[in-house]
């Protein structure tokens, strides 16, 4: 399946319902609720088996996603703030609420459950700064160094602040 290419249009979220997805391990889409598909324009059956990175909007840094994942595999929940993108090009920003999902028997991860919700203004304002920084020194100096602009970020807020913090207090105070 093609991306579709982004257009510079916000697709606002009714903040009393919740877009819900669950992968497997390896982050292919097993499950999504009717409000999911409503916001990304995408059928049932179009994002069932496909990778989440679907709704991936272009202009999120990867370090992100690479920092969900690192906590995800250590069987650590995470939340983040995302920006999506749509079957049509257009974007919407969530709040995520990513939880691991466990094999009852052997305790073994067997795929991840995400609720989305909508987030205030002034979060995306927040955020969309710092993602741009990181996007771009990505763009330059790749992954890693975005990573380290990040943890230096995040040191000048404090010596035990981690992503993961910052985004539990996004959550908890905006």
């Amino acid at each position: 399946m093609t991306k579709p290419t982004p257009i510079d249009e916000e697709i606002i979220l009714d903040p009393k319902r919740y877009i819900v997805s669950e992968t497997d391990a390896k982050g292919k889409i097993t499950y999504v609720n009717d409000y999911f598909c409503e916001v990304s324009g995408y059928s049932e059956e179009e994002l069932i088996g496909q990778p989440h990175s679907i709704v991936r909007y272009p202009d999120m840094p990867k370090v992100v996603f690479k920092l969900l994942w690192e906590n995800l595999k250590q069987g650590k929940n995470i939340n983040a703030v995302v920006k999506n993108l749509a079957k049509d090009g257009r974007y919407y920003w969530i709040f995520t609420e990513f939880e691991i999902r466990k094999n009852t028997d052997n305790g073994e991860i067997i795929g991840y459950h995400a609720s989305r919700k909508t987030i205030s203004k002034h979060v995306i304002e927040i955020i969309t700064e710092l993602y741009k920084e990181l996007l771009t020194v990505e763009k330059s100096d790749g992954v890693d160094a975005s990573e380290k602009y990040l943890n230096a970020y995040l040191k000048e807020k404090g010596d035990d602040v981690t992503f993961a913090n910052l985004m539990e207090e996004i959550h908890r105070f905006y």
